[in-house]
């Protein structure tokens, strides 16, 4: 139980509003503190991470007074937990980072295992399309799921 929270995201993310109704719901005696963070995307995407950009442009935006008296920060965004250690060194570890989308997962693997849904199959493999594709997206990829995995370039624009 945290009495103020932040959420980061991008700004569609954040102008939606989702995280506000939920906690509304869940929690009303929680405040939440929301924060666009637009450049932080682009940022891990095109390779700044672990580096004194990356340290900046996450320090610009989680110095934000909003964000002042957190004790728990979410982290709205499938990219965000690439530099979730960064964001907690910039809190010196005294807030709680969540990882909104392992929460998703897990609650996803629940529903399909109440449903008898969910393969126990260790057969098969996963393959990913993506609609760009470069060597350093491969490589993030890689870090993110922690091991090798299949890209498959998809044309969506035509």
């Amino acid at each position: 139980n945290y009495p103020r929270l932040g959420v980061i995201g991008t700004k569609r993310t954040i102008s939606s509003g989702e995280y506000e109704k939920k906690l509304r719901v869940a929690a009303p005696s929680t405040t939440l503190a929301s924060l666009a963070t637009p450049l932080l995307v682009p940022m891990i995407e095109e390779g700044f991470i672990f580096d004194d950009i990356s340290n900046a442009i996450i320090r610009t935006y989680l110095s934000d007074p909003k964000l002042s008296d957190i004790s728990a920060l979410i982290l709205g965004c499938t990219h965000y937990p690439i530099i979730r250690n960064q964001i907690s060194k910039f809190f010196n570890f005294d807030v709680e980072v969540v990882d909104s989308a392992r929460i998703v997962a897990s609650r996803l693997k629940e529903t399909l295992e109440k449903h008898d849904m969910i393969s126990r199959s260790e057969a098969g493999e996963d393959l990913f399309f993506v609609s760009d594709f470069t060597d350093y997206f491969e490589k993030i990829a890689r870090m993110f799921f922690e091991k090798s995995i299949n890209l498959r370039k998809a044309d969506i624009w035509s």
